[in-house]
């Protein structure tokens, strides 16, 4: 029966990938459907994470809306134009720092046309800054203090003793330099522009054409709401922090408001305190690009999210007692279990809520546990992620393009690289914080 439950989980996983952006939460909860129908008792649904993932969408939508997110964009340009030679170093720290700063991966949409522009006029090849900055979006998210997934390793991690601090102070120095590095090696990847026959083509053909600096209209309040989204993620780590059992300012008999609700109740005050001071129109946030993706995901994972908990809580035992001495014996085995996961789950807060309890109820220790945590962030290893295909869009050289094998794409070794060294320096930074 558990080779049939398991592929009954795959299959949905599959078939939802073939759907396509919701549609995986939508075949999601079909798979709970089949197992329940099999005598399967559903599992755990992430309630929690669900909704931190509404209200800081809901805060970024209005900001967005209020014109921040174009700001902090026109921001993001200037520092690339006047780094121009560089950007394939510059280009990641860009998308690393919005997605740390929002918790969602998709603020580099608005970003990657830039990118692409800025490195046609320098005459690099776009493919290099254009891959390491999608993949340095999807890791910043186990970085975030604000992200699903982090918020759900702070809930769990907090039963083996492992506290909300501690996470951030080994995930974000350790993704960061991770990322740094594998830009370093990625400024070597792939023919130089003027030597690519594809490009040499495309441009004989008229088909590249050079843009110039962008035009982007600030809106009056732009910068207001970006003051207050940027103050409310200070409050949110202060808050954190100062709840936090490592410092222990406030005491626990005195805290009234949980890391979680406090996360919500700001984000949301936050949302109201743009909507109201920035004099926006809320029913615009509901067509808002960000808090449209946000709420997808949100079903994304509902559905998947539910169905690995289905899977696992009915087959703990069975699981423990074919892959527990094997993650003992090779701890290393748990980051490389994530990356996998992560191709098919589409979410990194899914990859940890499906696969994390396992990992302790195997006996990983924390410290396996955080450095591995990053290759939940492999979203980019098949050519069908958003930020991936939005890459490919922009980039009319022809030099980000997939290839003729699904994993020969320039997205590759970046993000391998990047994910390499995170885990890496995780296993020695933890050893330290830890």
């Amino acid at each position: 029966m558990i080779f049939l439950e398991l592929a009954i989980v795959l299959v949905a996983i599959v078939f939802g990938a073939r759907l396509g952006s919701i549609g995986i939460g939508f075949a999601g909860g079909l798979g709970v459907l089949a197992l329940a129908l099999l005598g399967v008792k559903p599992g755990t649904i992430p309630i929690g994470v669900l909704l931190i993932i509404m209200s800081v969408i809901s805060a970024i939508a209005a900001m967005q809306v209020a014109g921040g997110l174009d700001y902090l964009v026109s921001l993001a340009e200037k520092l690339l134009r006047k780094n121009p030679k560089h950007i394939t170093i510059f280009a990641p720290l860009v998308t690393y720092t919005m997605t740390v700063m929002a918790g969602t991966s998709h603020t580099s949409f608005s970003t990657l046309p830039i990118i692409a522009e800025v490195a046609k006029e320098q005459g690099v090849r776009p493919s290099r800054p254009l891959s390491i900055a999608v993949v340095a979006s999807l890791i910043a998210i186990t970085a975030s203090p604000i992200s699903a997934a982090v918020v759900y390793m702070a809930t769990i991690m907090g039963g083996i003793g492992v506290d909300y601090l501690q996470i951030l102070m080994v995930c974000i120095p350790t993704t960061l330099l991770g990322v740094i590095l594998a830009a370093f090696v990625t400024n070597f990847l792939g023919k130089d522009l003027k030597d690519d026959e594809v490009y040499q083509q495309r441009k004989k053909e008229g088909k590249v054409v050079l843009r110039g600096a962008s035009n982007i209209e600030i809106l009056p309040y732009a910068k207001r709401s970006v003051w207050i989204f940027v103050s409310t993620i200070v409050l949110v780590t202060s808050y954190a922090i100062l709840t936090s059992d490592l410092v222990s300012i406030i005491p626990k008999e005195k805290i009234i408001l949980t890391r979680d609700n406090a996360i919500m109740i700001l984000m949301l005050s936050a949302a109201a305190t743009i909507s109201l001071s920035c004099k926006i129109n809320t029913s615009q946030v509901l067509n808002a690009n960000t808090f449209k993706s946000g709420m997808s995901a949100c079903v994304c994972l509902l559905g998947v999210a539910w169905l690995g908990s289905t899977f696992i809580t009915a087959r703990m035992d069975e699981i423990t007692m074919l892959a527990g001495n094997m993650l003992q014996n090779f701890p290393w085995m748990l980051a490389i279990i994530l990356f996998f996961s992560s191709m098919l789950l589409y979410s990194q807060s899914a990859t940890a809520i499906a696969l994390i309890p396992m990992a302790i109820a195997l006996g990983a220790t924390p410290v396996t546990i955080l450095a591995s945590f990053v290759a939940a962030g492999a979203l980019y290893f098949l050519p069908t992620y958003p930020t991936l295909l939005a890459a490919v869009e922009m980039d009319d050289t022809g030099s980000t393009r997939i290839g003729r094998y699904v994993f020969d794409h320039p997205f590759t070794i970046p993000g391998l690289c990047a994910i390499f060294f995170s885990v890496v320096l995780g296993f020695i930074w933890g050893g330290i914080v830890l």
